[in-house]
């Protein structure tokens, strides 16, 4: 190869790597393009909610697996957000398993409805799927389906389908019992109950085991108490019944009570007014009870003020109790909380007196 040819060929070379060099260097300079996702990937996104289904707290309801017969209740919440009142127009489901019911129907601002809603597990059993459609007309149309699932077991009942125990007085005990009746293999059994409040108290004892040519009967009773240290108020637990089956151990169990008090007390807000610092105010609280009742003692929750309380000394059903109370010397708002101790009630009774401290 002649020498002419040989230096041809070096100087291409070199003129094609100095382009692709400076290319290059052109490309890397060059700033990054923001990355855009294609209508296809948008596809796979979780899709955003309207302003009527931000105000559910759920978006689904799944009652899992309940037994034939059990009370088979959810509570859904709807909080409004918005400035407007927004006014439920309509509530219904699509299947006749399952029904549901508002307890109100007009929301003001940041108020909270529930919509009650109920699976039959009377009549139907196996997988059951649903819907619940609320639909609103204030203050603008929308319409929200939640949807709901559930599986009713046709081998287990329970009778009745849940402990209501009614209204209870607080510091009293009640007991109620149900039956449990499985259809199925002989040796079911259930293992133990799952209870995580320690106001119930949870009891089983196995009443008949019989088995036929096709199947085998299995019956238990339940005892479920509820203890005296229950809280006044609403009371809902969910407790569970851990049976031996592989797939769906779990058998749910609502327990369900109106805890109302024993006692009354009178006023249990005292408003004191403006005065001055050091002052000595007094007042009578008076508590009645639905059986005579002797008072132990009162506290000042936060230890900050000099009171004093006449206990009085006998028992009765009602009770007047005086007090005095001496003013902080700091100005400004004040608020106290006093408990009153009851003798063998678990817990105290409080009222609360306030007020606020002005110079002279």
């Amino acid at each position: 190869m002649s020498s002419s040819i040989v230096r041809a060929f070096l100087t291409f070379t070199l003129v094609c790597s100095a382009f692709c060099i400076s290319a290059s260097a052109q490309f890397s300079a060059a700033p990054a393009q923001p990355f855009r996702i294609s209508p296809y990937a948008q596809l796979n996104q979780q899709p955003q909610l309207t302003w009527a289904q931000k105000m559910f707290d759920h978006q689904k309801i799944d009652f899992g697996v309940i037994a034939r017969g059990s009370e088979a209740v959810f509570r859904l919440k709807i909080t409004n957000l918005y400035k407007e009142n927004v006014h439920i127009s309509n509530v219904r489901t699509t299947c006749g398993c399952s029904a549901a019911s508002p307890d109100r129907t007009t929301l003001k601002s940041h108020e909270s409805a529930y919509i009650k809603v109920t699976m039959d597990t009377q009549k139907f059993s196996r997988r059951k799927d649903s819907n619940v459609i609320v639909t609103f007309d204030r203050p603008l149309y929308a319409e929200v389906r939640i949807p709901i699932t559930s599986y009713i077991r046709p081998d287990v009942v329970l009778d009745p389908g849940s402990v209501e125990f009614g209204d209870v007085i607080y510091g009293s005990t009640s007991v109620k019992e149900l039956e449990v009746r499985y259809a199925g293999r002989g040796d079911w059994q259930i293992r133990s109950i799952e209870n995580s409040n320690e106001h119930l108290d949870v009891r089983f004892v196995e009443t008949e085991r019989t088995q036929n040519l096709s199947t085998a009967r299995v019956h238990y009773k339940l005892q479920v108490s509820l203890k005296a240290t229950a809280p006044v108020g609403q009371f809902r637990e969910q407790i569970y019944l851990i049976t031996d089956d592989d797939g769906n151990p779990r058998v749910p169990l609502l327990v369900e009570a109106k805890v109302t008090s024993d006692m009354t007390i009178t006023p249990e807000v005292i408003a004191l007014g403006s005065v001055a610092p050091g002052d000595v105010k007094t007042f009578n609280v008076v508590l009645r009870g639905k059986k005579p009742f002797s008072i132990d003692k009162v506290e000042c929750t936060s230890r900050k003020y000099e009171f004093n309380a006449k206990v009085p000394g006998s028992a009765s059903p009602v009770q007047v109790l005086p007090m005095t109370i001496t003013m902080p010397t700091r100005q400004g708002d004040f608020s106290e909380i006093f408990a009153v101790s009851i003798a063998g009630r678990p817990a105290p009774v409080h009222f609360r007196a306030y007020g606020q401290v002005v110079g002279n």
